[in-house]
């Protein structure tokens, strides 16, 4: 399993930005996906660590997280996403 992190393009941004919003203080907690999540940071820095290895992101990365996939979210800075579950 593979987390994708990329600069979205102005439509995805443009198209993220209708979703829902999800926000989450300093922390670190363990995390399942039941189902693939695509989301878009406009604020923060998280590093997720998983069985494939580990990953940083923040403000204006694009992360797509693959459904089945146990992780450790560890936020050093307050995140803000939009987010679509598929």
């Amino acid at each position: 399993m593979e987390i994708i992190v990329k600069k979205p393009t102005d439509l995805e941004k443009s198209e993220m930005s209708a979703l829902p919003v999800w926000e989450c203080g300093v922390s670190k907690f363990d995390w399942f996906y039941d189902s693939e999540e695509t989301c878009l940071l406009t604020h923060g820095e998280v590093t997720v660590t998983y069985d494939g290895g580990r990953v940083s992101f923040g403000a204006g990365d694009m992360v797509v997280f693959p459904k089945g996939l146990s992780c450790v979210w560890d936020v050093s800075k307050p995140v803000r996403k939009h987010y679509i579950f598929k």
